[in-house]
């Protein structure tokens, strides 16, 4: 079975518009994992406009399953990250001031600083993914950095499949074959929906591990997030 990882963000994005503790992020992490999902996922930014390095920290003790830190591999994250030893960091390219994640690693460009930042990690016994477009030649150079896994960066396959076109999975299934032969581990997310998550885990072989948010909350404020938890996890069987 996928594993499914829910990110968090936008509830504390939600409770920071406001001021104050409501939503409170470490109840709906709790909750999260009481109904059925596999880990946690956040994405703290130097700005701390929605998960802040404090609800990093106060998550630690609260989240019993898998652990997923993303963000981008600044001095201050590094620091975050061998603090808390999560289960998993995702290393995400964006800048300081992007609304969203919205392209993978040039991971022949960057090889040489993603490989010191991941054997840094891995030294910690922290499990590591980056975050990667489905270029084949970017999966490749990602085998190189020495990671144990790679995040395929979805947003182009949600886009053309609200358009009903199915073949933009095409490059993520070719990109998945290959992870797989160079023994890289597979995890997915960006823009991934009840409407579409089914089609993409039965076309991608070996995915273990999707990481949703926007979507997922969205939904929740209409059909209720235990509800749309125990919907993914029955999608992804």
């Amino acid at each position: 079975m996928t594993k499914l990882s829910v990110n968090i963000n936008k509830i504390a994005t939600l409770r920071n518009s406001r001021g104050g503790n409501m939503p409170n992020v470490l109840q709906v992490a709790k909750d999260v994992q009481k109904f059925g999902a596999h880990g946690v996922t956040i994405h703290p930014r130097p700005d701390e406009r929605h998960i802040r390095y404090q609800d990093a920290r106060d998550l630690k003790p609260i989240v019993y399953t898998e652990y997923n830190i993303e963000g981008n591999p600044v001095q201050k994250f590094i620091d975050l990250v061998l603090e808390l030893q999560p289960t998993q960091v995702t290393l995400v390219p964006d800048a300081d001031d992007a609304l969203t994640s919205n392209f993978g690693w040039d991971t022949i460009k960057n090889k040489t600083f993603l490989a010191e930042v991941i054997q840094e990690f891995k030294r910690n016994n922290i499990r590591t993914s980056i975050f990667v477009d489905p270029v084949l030649h970017m999966i490749e150079g990602a085998k190189g950095t020495g990671t144990d896994r790679i995040e395929l960066y979805t947003e182009h396959f949600a886009h053309q499949y609200g358009l009903g076109n199915k073949a933009g999975i095409n490059s993520y299934v070719e990109a998945a074959v290959l992870a797989s032969q160079l023994d890289l581990g597979i995890n997915a997310g960006h823009d991934l929906s009840l409407d579409n998550i089914l089609f993409f885990k039965e076309n991608i072989p070996g995915l273990l591990e999707v990481s949703i948010g926007h979507a997922l909350i969205c939904e929740s404020l209409y059909l209720g997030i235990e509800n749309v938890v125990n919907m993914y996890l029955h999608k992804l069987k």
